[in-house]
């Protein structure tokens, strides 16, 4: 792989010769995306794919703030274990869908897999309004799990491609972070769904559901004009395709910003194909990259536990332990949510100038050693209701930034033909490991009463925390401000 100057007049591809009876191809096409300054063009991508993060924050929280609601012989009539165990299947879908549809993702492209995953997405939300006892709650939970997993691989191996290298980890951390706008408004909205002089209890917890499901159809008109991915293109043998797509883009940011376009400074030697077995990627993910593949983990596990266990489950504690009415619960979610999207916007810009390394494993380690301390106050039933609150805003100021930043470790540090995958894989397998189990042990936990025993679980999140920030700091790569090739070859310039 080189990246010379390169005269922009050659065209986008040029016929090298061939490899092994394959076609080698010389593309600019990284350089001319990464050379592009921010338009409206980028922002229509960040919107149109993003939006689906506070749409998904929307009906995840409603799901924390109606749990007590739930319980209600009124609604559901469930236990706080089927709570949790609802929770639970919402993330063994996303798990599921994760896989399947990453896989998809790199092997048929981008646009296709982000319209079907929105569209089983909103199919599961919309059904969830409709349920009638805690198993139909529970598949359709699943089902709206399904769509959301592939939503994470399709929309962050996309916008990641399309991003020039320079904006792409702080874009990264806010489309991800945008999650708690959504959770914001989603408590907000509980507090009108839920209050019972408002609306009947059976009736208040099912609209929310249902405006957030309508509102998502929205999204569908806006995806239409998100091109493919010029890179996924020119790497699967697409490149007429992938020649009109750059410059239809190039285009748009000229009319956009009225400047004129830097002449692109590399070019990438690859030799296309129409698909890549599993055998030739995970020899990549499991050789090559195994250290990265770790690092990725450990970063997916740690955050999916610790944010997991606490929103599938903080109404829950927030009524057990502080006598919170349910239908007042979304009032400090609301707040914490808050906290959460700050974190990213704030601090996100960091991540592209001091660097990914020190601040992943500086907000992985800030979050845990404030978990730590808030772990063994709330052990010793040192907190009423808002301080508790107060003291979680401050821990997921930098955790929420930090569990942003693992997914955009996993989406940068891979080859591109496996990048939907290897982003699907690891929220699957940190998502089971850390995120299925967090929502059934914790309504375990909270069911005893104790607050000592609720702490246990805190610390091991803490612990979790911690760990990811030594892993980090030892194999983090520090990818700002460098081309997505040049981080990872692609598998097709091998």
């Amino acid at each position: 792989m080189s990246y010379p100057a390169q005269d922009a007049s050659r065209g986008l591809l040029r016929r090298a010769g061939s490899r092994a009876h394959r076609e080698t191809i010389s593309t600019d096409i990284p350089a001319r995306l990464d050379r592009l300054p921010w338009s409206r063009f980028h922002l229509l991508v960040v919107v149109a794919l993003g939006v689906t993060w506070i749409l998904d924050g929307l009906e995840v929280t409603i799901v924390g703030a109606i749990g007590p609601v739930l319980q209600n012989r009124q609604t559901l009539g469930l236990s706080a274990e089927q709570v949790g165990s609802a929770g639970s299947t919402y993330v063994v879908g996303a798990v599921i869908g994760a896989v399947l549809f990453g896989w998809l993702t790199d092997r048929f492209g981008r646009r296709p897999v982000f319209y079907a995953t929105l569209i089983v997405y909103l199919t599961g939300v919309l059904l969830t309004a409709a349920s009638w006892s805690f198993l139909s709650f529970a598949a359709f939970r699943a089902v709206t799990g399904f769509g959301i997993g592939g939503e994470y691989a399709a929309i962050n191996s996309a916008i990641d491609e399309l991003i020039p290298a320079r904006y792409r980890g702080r874009i990264d951390l806010i489309v991800n972070g945008s999650f708690w706008v959504g959770a914001a408004l989603g408590s907000g909205a509980s507090l009108l769904f839920l209050d019972p002089t408002l609306l009947p209890p059976n009736l208040g917890w099912r609209l929310g559901f249902a405006i957030g499901g309508l509102l998502g159809l929205g999204i569908l008109l806006m995806r239409r004009y998100v091109p493919e991915s010029p890179r996924w293109l020119v790497t699967h043998g697409f490149g007429g395709r992938a020649d009109a797509t750059i410059a239809d883009i190039e285009q748009r940011v000229r009319q956009d910003t009225g400047e004129r376009l830097a002449q692109p400074e590399g070019h990438l030697d690859i030799h296309p194909r129409r698909s890549f077995g599993f055998g030739l990627i995970f020899q990549a993910m499991l050789g090559k990259y195994r250290a990265r593949s770790a690092l990725a983990l450990v970063l997916m596990v740690a955050q999916a536990f610790l944010f997991n266990a606490v929103f599938f489950s903080y109404g829950l504690v927030l009524t057990t332990f502080h006598g919170v009415p349910a239908d007042r619960t979304g009032l400090y979610l609301m707040t914490l949510a808050a906290s959460n999207f700050l974190g990213p916007l704030l601090l996100g810009p960091l991540f592209d100038t001091i660097g990914r390394r020190p601040m992943i494993a500086g907000t992985y380690a800030t979050g845990g050693i404030l978990l730590l301390a808030t772990a063994i106050a709330f052990g010793l039933e040192a907190f009423l209701a808002w301080t508790q609150t107060l003291a979680w805003m401050f821990i997921f100021f930098f955790a929420s930034a930090a569990a942003s930043s693992a997914y955009l470790t996993a989406s940068e540090i891979f080859p591109l033909e496996t990048r939907a995958l290897a982003i699907a894989m690891f929220y699957a397998l940190g998502t089971a490991i850390g995120g299925a189990s967090a929502p059934l042990l914790f309504g375990y936990l909270i069911g005893t009463g104790s607050s000592m025993v609720v702490a246990a679980g805190y610390v091991f999140a803490a612990v979790l925390m911690l760990i990811a920030a030594v892993v980090e700091a030892r194999f983090g790569i520090d990818a700002e401000g460098r081309s997505l090739e040049q981080i990872a070859d692609p598998l097709s310039a091998q």
